[in-house]
């Protein structure tokens, strides 16, 4: 099974957790998809009154410069380890 076709199974696992995840997990799980899906953090960091969007940011701007395979590894071995 190829590090894509195992993270896609990770992502469709990440939807079915018996217990939902922390707000910390939850964004690390955001951020290390989108890393490994979209590359490195692009746009201007939100304002102050989106608080989501800013944490949201934050979290995908902290694995800044992580290969794409690396962050799909790391996403997968998150998941597996929330099972």
């Amino acid at each position: 099974m190829s590090l894509k076709d195992q993270f896609e199974a990770a992502v469709a696992e990440s939807k079915q957790l018996p217990d939902r995840p922390d707000n910390m997990t939850l964004l690390k799980l955001y951020a290390l998809y989108k890393q490994a899906s979209s590359g490195d953090v692009d746009g201007d960091r939100p304002g102050f009154t989106d608080m989501v969007g800013r944490a949201k940011w934050d979290a995908w701007n902290g694995f800044k410069g992580l290969s794409s395979d690396e962050a799909m590894q790391q996403y997968i071995d998150l998941v597996e380890s929330l099972k």
